[in-house]
C-alpha cells in the first residue's frame, strides 16, 4: 500500500446499464482495468492523460447472450504480448477476448449453468466455477479436466502459485484444495455460502462468505484468523502487494480497508450490493455495484476527486434508501432516537453508524475519520414505528402482495408471495425452483412482479436489482490409506502360490525393453539418453507370465472348500485347465471354446476370499484375440468392465484389486479390449487412481501400468487433450504416494508418452508442476532408467 491515509473518491465512472459484476486490473495499458456487466458487456478501461482523476473506456466488448458475471486477465505470452481477457456468464459459456476485436477470439463450452468466478495461471490455463457444481480446467480452447466435488454451486476459484494447486469455493459452505484434477483437502468452518477467495501468499489465502466473515487459511488447513466488521453477504476480496492488508466488498453496501488485521477504514456506496473489488497497480481501489458505477478510490491527493465531485457523491449517498433489514441498523424505534445534536459527539471509529430522528423520519450518519464528522448516508425505512396495511396471510406469513401466476391453461393458479423488500429477481428464482419451472423465465416473472409493484420498491431501480442467486437466506442449490499388503503368501502361507509373484510384465513387441526386470535390461549396454528408448511407448505393457502348476493347485484346493451352491463340477475345473494351459502357450495352435470362456466368467464372480486363482486365469485369457473378442466385445465389454472395477473397491481385497488392475493392462492386446477401455476411459482411470492409496507394490506397479497403456493408445491423438489430462492427473497424483522404483519409473514413461509431440499436453504438465515434482528423480541411478527417463521428460517440458 502507498501509505496510511485514508481512501476519498478518485471518480466515479456511469459506467454500465446494469450491476458491474466483475473487475480486473489490465496490464496493457498501464493502470488499465476490466469490467463486466448484467449489460452483457466487457469494458476497458484506462487512465485519461488529461485528467488524473478520469478513466476512459478504450474498448467494449460483446459476446455473451445472458448477463456477464465474471472477468480474469490471461498473463501475456508470445502470441498475445498484450494479454488476453476471458469473461464468464449466465450463457453457461466462457468468452476469450483481446483488445484488437469486440468479438470473442474463441468461446469455452463445457459449462451446464452460469459460470460464475474465473481466474488465470501460468501457462494460459483458466480455472472456471460455475452453478453446475463444477470447476473446469481450461488450456487453449480445450476443457482439461472437470473438477467434482462440491455439492453446491461453485461461486469462487483461484489458482495458488503453487503449479498444480487451485482451490474452489462453493455454496455447500466448505473450500476444496486440488492437485492434478483431484481434491487434496477440505475446508469448514463458514456458516453459510463461500463467495469469494484470494492469494495471500503459496501458504496462505483469504476466504469470505455470506455468513459476514472473512477467514485467513493454511493451505494445510488451518483458519488461522476470522475478520469480522461486514454486516452481510461479503462478494470480493483483493489483497495488498504487500501480502497482509486487503480489501472486501458486500451487499452491506460497504467496501472496507483491512490494514493489520483490522477494519481501518469503511466506505459506503449509494447502492445496495458491492459487488466486486480489485486493486490497481497504482494502489487505488476500483469497486462496481448494483447501480451500474464504477468507483475509484485514492489515497493520493493528486488523484482525489475535485472538491464539487466529492461533494455530488457525499449528496448522492444521503440521498439513499435503506432498509434496516439489509444492514446493521436493528429494529428501529423513533421515539427512542436522539436528535441531530447527537451528531454534535465524534465517532469512536471510522465507519462508525449512528442514527438520529429529524422530524417523523430516521436519518443514517456515519463517521468518517478523515474529514473530522459525520456524513449522512442514507434516510432509514421500515422501522418498527412504520405501520403495514393492507398485509396478506400465505403459509403462516405476511406479505405485502400475493399474486396468482397461471402457468397451464385451465390449471389452478401457483401463488407467488412478495413483500416489497424483497429482490425480485430472488423471488422468482425461488418461485421457479419451487414450482420446478424452467429458469429461463427468470427474467419475465421479475419483471412481473417489478411492473405489478411499481410505486412500492425500495433502493435502486429493479434494473439493477441485487442478483438472485447470493446464497444463503437467498439462494442455496440443493441442500444446505491402511496397509493392505498381502505379504509373501496372504492366502496359504510362504512357498505357496502368490498372485503377483511372477514377473512385473512384459511389453508386447520383441525389442529388447527396460520393463522386464535387470535381466533384459542394463544400463551399461542401453542407448544413452538421446536415443530415448523409453517413450513414447506405444506397445503398451502385459502381464503374460504365470506359474500354471500353482494356479491349478490353489483352484482345486480352493473349490474343495468352496460353500456347496459354489463349488465347481469336475467338468468346469476341466474346462478351466485346459483354457488356462491353451493361452499359457502362446503356440498353440488351438482356439479357446464358447463353454471354457463361458465357465471362465461364471466362475469369476466367485466370493472375494477365493476368486483371486479364477482372475488369474482371466487375467492371462484376455491376452488371446478370440477370449478378448468374446469378452470384451460389444454388451459382454460393459459387464467385464463393471465386473473388474467392483473388485477394484477400495475396501475390496488387495489380491483382487491388483489382478483386475492387470486385467485391464492386458485387455489392450486386443482390439476389442482397446476400443472398450478408451470407451470406459473415465471410470477406469477414476476408480484405478483411488487405488493408489493401498500401500502395495504390486498394486502401484499394475496401476502405473495401465496409465502407461492408456498413454500409449491416446499418443499422436492431438484432440484427446481431455484424456490425456486425465492421464496426467492420475500419474502425478500416483506419483506422490508411490515408493516402488518400477511404479515411479512406468509412470514417468507414461507421463513422456503423453506429452510426447503435443504442445498442448506439454503445457497443461507445466500448469500441473509436474516439472518440479518429478526432478527429485533425476538423480536416481539405481535403476539407471529411472533417472534417464526422468530427465527425458524434463526435457520435453522445458
Amino acid at each position: 500500500m502507498s501509505g496510511s491515509n485514508s481512501y476519498r473518491l478518485r471518480c466515479s465512472l456511469a459506467a454500465h446499464e446494469m450491476d458491474v459484476r466483475g473487475l480486473a486490473a489490465f496490464a496493457f495499458p498501464d493502470g488499465a482495468f476490466v469490467s463486466v456487466s448484467r449489460d452483457r458487456t466487457a469494458r476497458v478501461w484506462v487512465p485519461n492523460p488529461s485528467e488524473n482523476q478520469v478513466f476512459t473506456e478504450m474498448h467494449c466488448m460483446n459476446g455473451h447472450s445472458n448477463f456477464v458475471s465474471c472477468v480474469c486477465i490471461i498473463a501475456p505470452n508470445e502470441t498475445y504480448p498484450r494479454g488476453l481477457i476471458a469473461t464468464g456468464g449466465h450463457d453457461n459459456n466462457i468468452c476469450v477476448f483481446s483488445l484488437d476485436r469486440p468479438d470473442p477470439l474463441f468461446t469455452l463450452k463445457g459449462h451446464k449453468n452460469t459460470v460464475c468466478t474465473l481466474s488465470a495461471g501460468k501457462f494460459g490455463t483458466i480455472l472456471s466455477g460455475s452453478w453446475d457444481t463444477t470447476a473446469k480446467v481450461w488450456l487453449g480452447e480445450k476443457c482439461m479436466m472437470t473438477l467434482q466435488g462440491h455439492s453446491a454451486a461453485v461461486w469462487a476459484v483461484v489458482i495458488l502459485p503453487e503449479q498444480g494447486l487451485m482451490l474452489s469455493g462453493s455454496a455447500d459452505k466448505t473450500i476444496k484444495l486440488w492437485k492434478a484434477g483431484r481434491c487434496e483437502n477440505t475446508y469448514t468452518g463458514h456458516e453459510d455460502c463461500v463467495r469469494g477467495l484470494a492469494v495471500i501468499n503459496e501458504v496462505e489465502f483469504f476466504s469470505c462468505s455470506n455468513d459476514a466473515s472473512i477467514r485467513r487459511w493454511m493451505v494445510t488447513g488451518e483458519c488461522v484468523q476470522v475478520y469480522s466488521g461486514h454486516t452481510n453477504y461479503i462478494y470480493s476480496l483483493a489483497v495488498f502487494p504487500n501480502g497482509q492488508d486487503f480489501i472486501s466488498t458486500g451487499e452491506d453496501r460497504t467496501l472496507r480497508v483491512w490494514r493489520k488485521g483490522e477494519c481501518s477504514q469503511t466506505i459506503r456506496l449509494p447502492a445496495q450490493s458491492v459487488w466486486c473489488c480489485c486493486i490497481l497497480p497504482d494502489g487505488d481501489i476500483a469497486v462496481g455495484a448494483s447501480d451500474g458505477v464504477i468507483r475509484v478510490f485514492t489515497e493520493s491527493e493528486e488523484r482525489v476527486a475535485s472538491a464539487q465531485d466529492l461533494q455530488a457523491f457525499e449528496d448522492e449517498l444521503s440521498k439513499a434508501i435503506i432498509d434496516p433489514k439489509t444492514g446493521d441498523l436493528g429494529d428501529i424505534k423513533i421515539e427512542d432516537l436522539p436528535g441531530r445534536e447527537h451528531l454534535n459527539e465524534p465517532g469512536n471509529r471510522d465507519g462508525q453508524t449512528r442514527l438520529i430522528k429529524e422530524g417523523s423520519n430516521v436519518e443514517a450518519y456515519q463517521w468518517s475519520v478523515s474529514d473530522g464528522r459525520w456524513v449522512k448516508i442514507g434516510d432509514v425505512v421500515g422501522g418498527s414505528s412504520q405501520q403495514n396495511s393492507k398485509r396478506v396471510m400465505y403459509e403462516g406469513k405476511e406479505y405485502d402482495f400475493v399474486f396468482s401466476i397461471d402457468v397451464n391453461e385451465g390449471g389452478p393458479g401457483l401463488k407467488l408471495p412478495y413483500n416489497v423488500t424483497d429482490d425480485p429477481w430472488l423471488t422468482a428464482h425461488n418461485f421457479l425452483e419451487k414450482n420446478d419451472l424452467s429458469p429461463m423465465f427468470l427474467d419475465q416473472v421479475a419483471n412481473f412482479i417489478i411492473e405489478n409493484t411499481k410505486g412500492h420498491t425500495l433502493g435502486p431501480a429493479p434494473a439493477s436489482a441485487t442478483d438472485p442467486f447470493t446464497g444463503a437466506g437467498r439462494y442455496i442449490p440443493g441442500s444446505g490409506g491402511d496397509d493392505q499388503g498381502f505379504g509373501a503368501d496372504p492366502f496359504t502361507g510362504a512357498g505357496r502360490y502368490i498372485p503377483g509373484s511372477e514377473s512385473t510384465g512384459t511389453v508386447s513387441s520383441g525389442r529388447a525393453d527396460p520393463f522386464t526386470g535387470g535381466s533384459a535390461y542394463s544400463s551399461s549396454s542401453a542407448p544413452k539418453a538421446t536415443t530415448n528408448i523409453f517413450f513414447p511407448n506405444t506397445d503398451g505393457v502385459m502381464f503374460e507370465q504365470a506359474n500354471t502348476t500353482q494356479i491349478l493347485g490353489k483352484l482345486r484346493e480352493l473349490n474343495n472348500t468352496a460353500p456347496a451352491d459354489r463349488k465347481l463340477s469336475d467338468a468346469a475345473l476341466d474346462c478351466l485347465e485346459k483354457l488356462l494351459l491353451l493361452v499359457a502357450d502362446q503356440k498353440s495352435p488351438e482356439q479357446p471354446t464358447a463353454e471354457q470362456i463361458s465357465v471362465l466368467w461364471r466362475t469369476s464372480h466367485w466370493p472375494e476370499d477365493i476368486v483371486f486363482p479364477v482372475l488369474d486365469i482371466l487375467r492371462l485369457a484376455v491376452c488371446h484375440p478370440e477370449v478378448n473378442a468374446q469378452l470384451c466385445g460389444g454388451t459382454e465389454g460393459a459387464s467385464l468392465c463393471n465386473h473388474l472395477l467392483g473388485l477394484m473397491s477400495p475396501e475390496g481385497r488387495p489380491a483382487n484389486q491388483m489382478l483386475a488392475l492387470r486385467t485391464l493392462c492386458n485387455c489392450f492386446s486386443g482390439s476389442h479390449g482397446r476400443t472398450l477401455l478408451l470407451g470406459q476411459r473415465d471410470a477406469v482411470l477414476s476408480r484405478a487412481g483411488d487405488l493408489r492409496v493401498v500401500s502395495n507394490k504390486n498394486i502401484h506397479v499394475a496401476l502405473a501400468t495401465l496409465v502407461l497403456n492408456y498413454a500409449g493408445r491416446l499418443y499422436g491423438q492431438l484432440t484427446e487433450i481431455e484424456a490425456k489430462a486425465q492421464c496426467l492427473s492420475v500419474a502425478s497424483t500416483t506419483l506422490e504416494v508411490v515408493h516402488d522404483k518400477e511404479a515411479v519409473f512406468r509412470l514417468l514413461v507414461a507421463l513422456g508418452t503423453t506429452v510426447a509431440g503435443d504442445s498442448t499436453a506439454k503445457d497443461l504438465a507445466r500448469s500441473l508442476g509436474v516439472n518440479s515434482q518429478i526432478s527429485k528423480y533425476a538423480r536416481v541411478s539405481d535403476p539407471a532408467k529411472v533417472g534417464e527417463c526422468c530427465r527425458l521428460v524434463l526435457d520435453e517440458l522445458q
